[in-house]
């Protein structure tokens, strides 16, 4: 017997539901769109920038990075933040 392409697809998606998970659509940039390398580029260049210019950072980085090489470290220890009462945060670098 032959089955649609609908019906593959509804018992598909009827398995991954009965195993527990559930459909969720995202949105992505459009790689393909004229200038998304460019700006990529230039978000890029803007971070690195403000990341160099922060050795708090750095040292905060190099910390994680050495916990990373430990082994005697486990995965649940926790690394303190650059200094006392300062978080990292996304919105460091302000939009030219």
């Amino acid at each position: 017997m032959v089955t649609s392409i609908a019906q593959r697809v509804r018992k598909r998606r009827d398995a991954l539901r009965a195993a527990g998970l559930r459909p969720v659509q995202i949105w992505v940039p459009d790689t393909s769109r004229p200038g998304f390398a460019e700006e990529c580029r230039r978000q890029s260049l803007l971070v690195a920038a403000a990341d160099a210019s922060d050795p708090e950072l750095s040292a905060f980085l190099d910390a994680a990075l050495a916990d990373l090489d430990d082994p005697a470290e486990t995965c649940g220890a926790a690394i303190s933040s650059p200094s006392p009462g300062r978080a990292i945060s996304g919105n460091r670098v302000r939009p030219s």
